[in-house]
């Protein structure tokens, strides 16, 4: 760290960005930061709302409680220096800063993905054994849960950190991106670079197609179960508590798979650029939306606190 520290005041890198300053990317720049608002303020009040209102005390809610307090983590490591960067026309970021961006990064997202894989468990236990529910997923193991998918992704985020920013970087420093993504960090290396990207992709594989492999295999038991259902409306019960899941599944995995699974041929850096804002700003703004519009428990708890509030300030 002490390395580090000396040498982030002469070797900062530069963040080219995803915006100028022309009046199409103004507009675009606003929208960006309407909706990082809007995902700030979502995953705040779900979090406030679990925490509070005891009906919400729940090993589902609880997981949901702590894919919010991710996702905000998501936006604020980016977003605000992408602000900050845009609005002062200053894109510089220090070579410690790089690197606590990547590895905040690279942890959020691997301990995100599992745990998203993990909850498809969750799905599958509620649906399948309602009645050992309370035994099988119990407070110790929801926290072996959350707890493992924190610690997966902060171990993998460390060793990745560490490794990216002990490789050489001369010359220009511009990082074709709004922040420090590691595959366009590791395009500034003065050496070979390729078999640690290997690596890292093979890491990506494991860290995608593992979580992945839990929800299909999950969902195959799920779909098992309801169509022995004898009562339509317990299907139709059963199928929209999977619904919100799945939609998130879908759009963190299938953005994912997008950037790291696909051949470097394949790869742009404005289309790896605007599918990152997608997952990165876009996707924590959705998942409080999805997790709670078409829930009755969240909406009855969001509208218990606003009449409470309503009768006080009458008061």
């Amino acid at each position: 760290m002490e390395t580090w520290s000396n040498r982030s005041s002469t070797d900062d890198f530069v963040l080219l960005g995803i915006f100028s300053h022309s009046p199409t990317d103004l507009v675009l720049f606003s929208a960006v930061m309407v909706v990082f608002t809007v995902a700030l303020c979502g995953n705040v009040l779900l979090i406030l709302l679990i925490y509070i209102d005891p009906r919400l005390h729940t090993p589902m809610y609880f997981f949901l409680s702590q894919l919010s307090i991710m996702d905000l983590m998501l936006v604020c490591i980016n977003v605000p220096k992408m602000a900050v960067n845009f609005l002062s026309g200053r894109k510089s970021i220090s070579f410690v800063g790089c690197g606590i961006q990547t590895g905040l990064f690279v942890s959020l997202v691997g301990s995100e993905g599992l745990l998203l894989g993990l909850m498809a468990y969750d799905r599958y236990v509620a649906i399948s054994y309602p009645l050992h529910y309370p035994i099988f997923m119990s407070q110790r193991i929801c926290l072996q849960i959350v707890g493992g998918s924190w610690v997966f992704g902060i171990i993998d985020g460390l060793i990745q950190m560490v490794i990216v920013m002990t490789f050489p970087y001369c010359g220009l420093r511009d990082v074709n991106h709004f922040f420090c993504e590691m595959l366009s960090v590791l395009k500034l290396a003065c050496v070979d670079t390729s078999l640690f990207e290997n690596l890292v992709f093979a890491c990506c594989v494991f860290m995608l197609f593992l979580p992945f492999s839990i929800i299909v295999a999950s969902y195959a038991r799920i779909l098992g179960t309801v169509l022995h259902m004898c009562s339509t409306q317990a299907r139709k019960k059963a199928l929209a508590t999977c619904f919100s899941h799945l939609t998130s599944v879908s759009l963190f995995y299938g953005a994912a798979m997008f950037i790291y699974l696909r051949p470097k041929h394949y790869r742009a850096p404005s289309h790896d650029k605007m599918v990152s804002v997608f997952y990165t700003v876009l996707t924590p703004m959705l998942n409080p939306l999805i997790y709670s519009l078409r829930n009755r428990e969240v909406m009855g708890a969001l509208r218990e606190r606003l009449g409470r509030c309503r009768i006080s300030i009458q008061q």
